[in-house]
């Protein structure tokens, strides 16, 4: 099987393009490819394969096998593989996604796509289409209670696609995430488990965030993630409306665009080796 290594904001995925290859089980190769010490290497593996309905199409799997619906730093590493492939020579594309059709702009330099914009959609905040059990029975799930391993915190759910809690720290250093974030995400309120961030708020326009991540653990970056950050901030009043999101592994701009309810989101694609592997 050829496959590229790519990541985004050190958030890495084995890309594979499906117009060529074909994968009779996803789920295993994901999980082969994806070990750091046996396989390639990765937070997981996405596929890339020919749309009826948009441009491409990404089937995007997790660490350890699932598939997730949508991955918002897997889709700026999709649009440039494409271009960057001689896939499409349009500096606009669509990707259809388990989480809806998206629409992105790349901007190229010497004949490269270095960064991408991506309208991530509208965020949800519907308890039962994130889905997530609302302690008080509310329309929504904002800065309300949660017991986690004996502690109360406080959590702001919304789905951009795939489920999220936003959890607001003093300080994401000295969490111990990988003590902490399983049991977010298995968290009985989660019937489909959970992705968290734990946000710090520096300043109107900035936040730092870590996140664990269903099915891959601590990750040096989430797209979707960011967005249901920024969206839970603004719903906090914490923050304005245009948020730089510091992470483990860069930044990422993040635009509240209350016109047409939709978040925006750029940030960086990067190529890091390209090879071919048995599977």
């Amino acid at each position: 099987m050829k496959f590229t290594k790519m990541h985004g904001c050190g958030n890495d995925y084995v890309y594979v393009n499906c117009f060529e290859e074909t994968i009779d089980d996803p789920a295993a190769v994901s999980r082969f490819v994806s070990d750091r010490h046996f396989g390639i290497g990765s937070d997981g593996m996405i596929l890339i394969h020919p749309s009826d309905k948009a441009d491409f199409r990404m089937a995007m799997y997790n660490l350890d096998g699932s598939e997730g619906s949508m991955c918002g730093n897997g889709i700026r590493c999709v649009a440039k593989f494409v271009y960057d492939h001689g896939l499409t020579d349009q500096t606009r594309i669509t990707v259809e996604t388990k989480a809806g059709i998206k629409t992105l702009d790349l901007k190229v330099k010497d004949g490269l796509v270095e960064e991408v914009t991506v309208d991530m959609g509208a965020p949800i905040l519907e308890p039962e289409r994130i889905p997530v059990k609302s302690p008080s029975g509310m329309v929504a799930v904002i800065d309300e209670p949660i017991q986690v391993d004996g502690e109360e915190y406080r959590i702001t759910c919304v789905s951009m696609g795939n489920p999220h809690a936003v959890v607001f720290v003093d300080d994401t250093e000295s969490l111990d995430l990988a003590a902490i974030g399983p049991k977010f995400e298995n968290h009985e309120m989660f019937p489909d488990r959970v992705n968290t961030e734990f946000v710090h708020v520096i300043d109107r326009n900035t936040v730092s965030m870590r996140v664990w991540e269903r099915g891959s653990g601590e990750t040096l970056a989430c797209g979707t993630g960011t967005c249901a950050c920024v969206y839970a901030c603004i719903l906090n009043k914490l923050t304005e409306d245009e948020v730089l999101v510091h992470l483990l592994g860069g930044d990422l701009k993040i635009r509240y665009d209350r016109e047409r309810h939709t978040m925006i989101m750029t940030g960086p694609a990067t190529t890091v080796f390209e090879g071919e592997i048995n599977i």
